[in-house]
């Protein structure tokens, strides 16, 4: 869902959960991978003859009638790029695409790709280094059932999307590596996966399944080909990942840098809805060319359904939980049991949906079992991100490395637990700032400025002024640098330091008392660089979820930023109880008095 490309922003999440009744078999249907392999003496992965386009090996699935069957019958429009020359077996990345795309998202006619998102990070690329690539169609997207005209096979009739579920789309990948394995295409012990987004989530997922496969019944089996070869991931590079999905949509602020969250803790309570993205998610879903799972499936299958998670007069009903559970336990990659495949985590400090947070509950983890992982952050991802050109370029190439030395053992891997960073600069057309590196996360900022004060201040769910909260929506106005008139905002708290030039790299922690009266409010935050000529551009923001007539202390953070506050600049933090149509409105009155606040900025 990147800003320069509206329709995975938005397609992103729209695929809608199914939470199916019925179960395939287990067994996979016998593999004809000897007799695919080679056409008229020369390679053909999947049966697909091959042709020489911009100096690699293009195999392609021309037809539908082409399409392979996956594990569960339903046919994948899969296309395989190898290497100029060559017999294999090769070492492999499968690329996965965003949702609401297709198989053509990284395919490209040239090395350097269409666009400074795909330079260094497609098809072509990569076969040109010695790589397989694997590029498909997700189940429910493009001719893989998606697309109206893909559908006429009736093994398409539960073809549809299921949320980046582990036991369909992340078994689908699984299944189509099985199969390039035993026409001898891909080498074992050197598989990579890569993607962005809805990709990146289901390479997380990957990379925790690890060696096992999930079943419909949602237990484990060791993965191997149809043929019987144990299989494995070895690296994945997750770009724009969530790995907790109620966190993404309903985030509740329980989340902090520092600690390695409890399995569960997104759901405790239930967050605040990011509303305009679900809302928007909701009306789009019936424009991409995709296949959605059938509302009659189950009750809970349709956006409006996932929607009621963020009503607090549902929160606690019985399916409402059912569908927490089944959230949590299929539809992300944190959680699984196991240390995961060394990963690559790329994150966008102004990404409004997927945020810092999501690659580091991964970080954490991965850093407390003694496990291998390494971070990227920038002004990328989705709205109102810039994707700038130095910054997607920089990390392409560090991604080519990283999968170079872990599946072609040429070169070296980013350092274990190190972390590259990129700024957010202003005007948009300039440069991010960077590269920042250090050897950890907590490394990144080794200093910090803090402000505050003891004093009470008050504030209701009534909100500040509607006309800023719109003009702030990252889905209708999605610009980085954007900048708005600064403004005492009503029924808000206030606190304010003056920069003496500072670089934030991090997740601005809050502190405070505070005393809400009335059920389930939110305290929204949003961090102003306000400055001398009476602009003020925002630049972080967050929220945490108050439980009924909440008292007491309370500690949560923002997104989290990279960014430069010139000397002179008023640093400003703003609470309010309300910041709609991003975040959805408090179902009732609720009243808060807040004091002892202290703000911890971390910096470089």
């Amino acid at each position: 869902m990147p800003s320069a490309r509206p329709t995975q922003s938005l397609a992103a999440l729209g695929i809608l959960l199914a939470l199916a009744a019925w179960a395939f078999p287990d067994s996979t249907v016998p593999s004809a991978a000897a007799a695919r392999r080679r056409t008229n003496g020369a390679l053909a992965p999947f049966g697909h003859p091959c042709s020489l386009e911009h100096g690699v090996r293009f195999c392609p699935t021309a037809t539908l009638a082409q399409r392979m069957p996956s594990f569960d019958g339903v046919p994948l429009d899969v296309d395989v790029t190898l290497p100029a020359s060559g017999r294999g077996p090769f070492p492999t990345i499968v690329m996965l695409h965003g949702a609401g795309q297709n198989k053509t998202a990284f395919e490209a006619g040239a090395p350097a790709g269409d666009d400074n998102e795909t330079y260094a990070y497609n098809n072509v690329y990569y076969a040109r280094h010695g790589f397989a690539v694997v590029n498909y169609s997700a189940r429910g997207s493009g001719s893989s059932c998606g697309a109206l005209a893909s559908r006429a096979d009736p093994a398409c009739a539960e073809g549809f999307g299921r949320l980046a579920d582990q036991r369909y789309e992340a078994r689908d990948t699984q299944f189509l590596l099985g199969e390039l394995a035993d026409e001898r295409i891909t080498e074992a012990g050197r598989l990579g996966v890569t993607g962005e987004s809805y990709g990146g989530a289901q390479s997380v997922e990957l990379a925790y399944l690890r060696n096992r496969i999930r079943l419909p019944d949602g237990s484990f089996a060791r993965w191997r080909s149809p043929a019987g070869r144990p299989l494995e991931i070895d690296a994945a590079w997750a770009r724009w990942p969530w790995s907790d999905l109620m966190e993404a949509l309903w985030p509740n602020g329980r989340f902090l840098d520092g600690e390695v969250a409890p399995i569960g803790q997104s759901a405790q309570p239930i967050g605040v809805e990011l509303e305009e993205w679900i809302s928007g998610l909701t009306h789009f879903e019936m424009e991409v060319g995709a296949f959605m799972a059938p509302p009659a499936l189950d009750p809970q299958d349709s956006l409006g359904g996932l929607s009621a998670i963020g009503e607090s007069n549902l929160s606690d009903t019985a399916p409402v939980s059912e569908l927490v559970t089944q959230l949590t336990t299929y539809h992300q990659g944190y959680g699984l049991p196991g240390r995961p495949a060394p990963l690559l985590l790329e994150s966008g400090w102004t990404d409004s949906i997927l945020p810092p947070a999501q690659s580091l509950r991964i970080y954490n983890a991965v850093r407390a079992q003694g496990g291998q992982v390494a971070l990227q952050l920038g002004d990328l991802g989705h709205l109102p991100a810039s994707n700038k050109a130095n910054t997607n370029r920089a990390f392409n190439m560090q991604g080519a490395r990283f999968f170079a030395a872990r599946l072609r053992h040429v070169g070296t891997a980013p350092r274990n637990y190190s972390v590259s960073a990129f700024t957010l600069t202003c005007p948009t057309a300039e440069p991010a700032g960077g590269p920042y590196t250090a050897r950890s996360w907590a490394a990144l900022h080794p200093h910090r400025l803090d402000f505050g004060s003891p004093a009470t201040q008050a504030f209701t769910s009534a909100g500040g002024d509607p006309e800023l909260a719109t003009a702030l929506n990252p889905v209708g106005s999605g610009e980085a640098c954007k900048t708005v008139p600064a403004e005492s905002e009503p029924n808000s708290a206030t606190y304010t330091t003056t920069s003496s030039g500072m670089t934030v790299l991090g997740m601005p922690t809050i502190t405070a008392t505070i005393r809400a009266h009335g059920p389930s409010g939110e305290l929204a935050a949003r961090l102003w660089d306000v400055m001398p000529d009476g602009q003020q551009r925002l630049v972080d923001r967050g929220v945490y979820r108050l439980t009924d007539d909440q008292q007491g202390f309370v500690a949560f953070q923002l997104h989290g930023d990279g960014y430069r506050f010139a000397p002179g600049d008023t640093v400003e933090l703003e609470l309010l109880g309300r910041d709609a149509p991003y975040y959805r409105p408090s179902e009732g009155a609720v009243s808060v008095e807040v004091s002892d606040l202290r703000i911890w900025l971390p910096t470089s």
